[in-house]
C-alpha cells in the first residue's frame, strides 16, 4: 500500500465513523435518548472534522503542485465525505423534530 492510499483510507476510516455517529445518535433520538444522541452528534462531528482534515491535507498537496494520483478510493472517500455531510444535516435536523414529538 502507497502512502495515498493509506491517507485515503485514512479518510474514508474518519468519515466511515462520523456516518456510523450520526446514525446511531438518530436511533437514539428516536428512542428518546437526547442525551445519548447529542453526545454522537457531538462524536461524529469530531471524525467528520478528521477527515476534512485528511482531504483538506491532499487539496493542500495537490495546489502545492504535488500530482495526486487519481484513483477510484479517492473518489468513493469523497463521496462518502459528501454524503456524511448531508447526512449530519439531515440527521440534526430529525433529532430537533423528535424533541418536538417528545414535549
Amino acid at each position: 500500500m502507497n502512502e495515498l492510499e493509506i491517507i485515503i483510507f485514512n479518510m474514508i476510516s474518519e468519515v466511515g465513523s462520523a456516518r456510523s455517529s450520526y446514525l446511531e445518535g438518530l436511533r437514539a433520538a428516536r428512542e428518546g435518548d437526547f442525551e445519548e444522541a447529542e453526545a454522537k452528534l457531538k462524536e461524529g462531528n469530531e471524525n467528520l472534522n478528521n477527515g476534512h482534515h485528511v482531504h483538506h491535507g491532499l487539496i493542500q498537496k495537490e495546489a502545492s503542485g504535488e500530482t495526486i494520483e487519481f484513483k477510484l478510493l479517492l473518489i468513493h472517500a469523497e463521496d462518502l465525505l459528501i454524503t456524511t455531510e448531508t447526512l449530519k444535516e439531515l440527521v440534526a435536523e430529525f433529532v430537533h423534530v423528535y424533541r418536538k414529538i417528545e414535549k
